[in-house]
């Protein structure tokens, strides 16, 4: 990792450990609580492979590996580069008796994992914070089985113009108010918007996962085009 990239993930890294004691409220509040919906959505679509072998990336606080859990006979690995996140995660899951998610600290660009291992892969809000985009998906399909299914939500900006003004008003007065009022950490979060508006369009990302070698990928909007479902197979 050169200097530039390992100064990146440090910064993405120390964000979060920042902000992961208020992370799931915040996320309540900045995605008016529609976050746990599509989340549970990501199961719902993960369940039609009836998958064995789970990978979630960038699990944060453990909530779409504690959904996967619920899947009949698969194990969960759940990895984050945040150890104050895992440790939310590790007490939802004791909390609620889980047995079939293991947690781990791991880069999404350099997964511990071998080839061809994990029937799906899920990331939620994860890729548009990876310090090397390009290396993430790779790695992601790398540790994916032949005709594995990788599932990504991520936030986007709306393409209906009047949509994307009211998404304008409140990603620039909105969040950041909130941020600063329930979390006092208004530039973590002025980050985190600055990285949705720095992540590649819908149509352009879409390229990139097909030049990765992905062979098919299928997208629900959600908010109305403020986050989006991509499902891609492999």
């Amino acid at each position: 990792m050169n200097n530039n990239k390992s100064s990146n993930f440090l910064h993405i890294k120390n964000i979060f450990e920042s902000i992961s004691s208020e992370y799931d409220f915040m996320n309540d509040l900045m995605t008016f609580k529609n976050h746990s919906k599509w989340k549970k959505e990501i199961a719902e679509i993960a369940k039609y492979s009836s998958p064995k072998k789970i990978l979630d990336v960038a699990t944060g606080t453990g909530d779409i590996a504690i959904n996967l859990s619920k899947i009949k006979g698969s194990k969960i690995e759940g990895v984050d580069v945040s150890g104050n996140m895992l440790k939310i995660a590790r007490k939802k899951i004791d909390e609620l008796k889980i047995d079939n998610i293991v947690l781990k600290t791991c880069e999404a660009e350099n997964l511990v994992f071998e080839d061809n291992h994990f029937d799906i892969v899920s990331i939620g809000y994860g890729v548009r914070n990876f310090s090397n985009l390009k290396k993430g998906l790779s790695e992601s399909y790398r540790v994916l089985k032949k005709d594995g299914k990788l599932i990504i939500l991520e936030t986007s900006i709306p393409e209906n113009l009047i949509i994307r003004f009211m998404y304008t008003i409140i990603t620039s007065i909105y969040i950041p108010l909130i941020a600063f009022i329930f979390s006092g950490k208004t530039k973590a979060y002025l980050y985190l918007l600055d990285s949705t508006k720095k992540f590649p369009p819908k149509n352009k990302f879409i390229e990139m996962l097909y030049r990765t070698g992905f062979e098919k990928v299928e997208t629900r909007k959600k908010l109305y085009g403020a986050s989006t479902i991509y499902i891609i197979s492999k």
